[in-house]
């Protein structure tokens, strides 16, 4: 069961990456000439790079990619979108700030998921593909940079214009 469990798991993060780099895409495309615009295209070549190095773990485990998880991972990111759209149809700071948000939460899942790997693999040598301790930093380092970002966009999508 452990093992069908781990694919689950492995599986979800998997599709959760797919929806940060969708959503980075689509604030490529938004911001395009604008500072955000090389934040968000470095921040998902970042991501893009974590993906890799989870697909590496799960081929070495035998993990198959779950389609059915990516292809809800695509809509997800849809509704995202859509959400993100009706909260400010103008396409302003705050539709920025709730994506920076959602990264922000999905990059902390990820440390989470490579905390747990790294806990796992102590009594798993199978899991002791992947240098866990460097991918938690890069993580940080990630959270950090989108934090940075996110509440500084606070400042111009919450501050009421009184």
């Amino acid at each position: 069961m452990a093992d069908e469990f781990l694919g689950i798991y492995l599986n979800d993060h998997l599709a959760g990456a797919l929806v940060a780099v969708e959503l980075l895409q689509h604030l490529e495309r938004a911001y395009s000439g604008q500072a955000v615009e090389q934040f968000a295209t470095a921040l998902r070549a970042d991501i893009e790079d974590d993906r890799r190095e989870l697909r590496q773990l799960m081929s070495h485990l035998n993990v198959a990619e779950s389609k059915a998880r990516q292809a809800t991972a695509w809509v997800a990111e849809r509704v995202t979108l859509m959400k993100l759209r009706l909260d400010d149809w103008a396409a302003g700071d705050f539709r920025l700030f709730e994506a920076l948000e959602a990264l922000a939460l999905g990059i902390e899942g990820k440390r989470a998921l490579w905390v747990a790997l790294a806990e796992a693999a102590e009594r798993a040598p199978v899991l002791r593909l992947l240098d866990y301790d460097r991918l938690v930093r890069r993580a940080v380092e990630q959270r950090e940079r989108v934090e940075a970002r996110r509440l500084a966009t606070a400042l111009s999508a919450l501050v009421p214009a009184h």
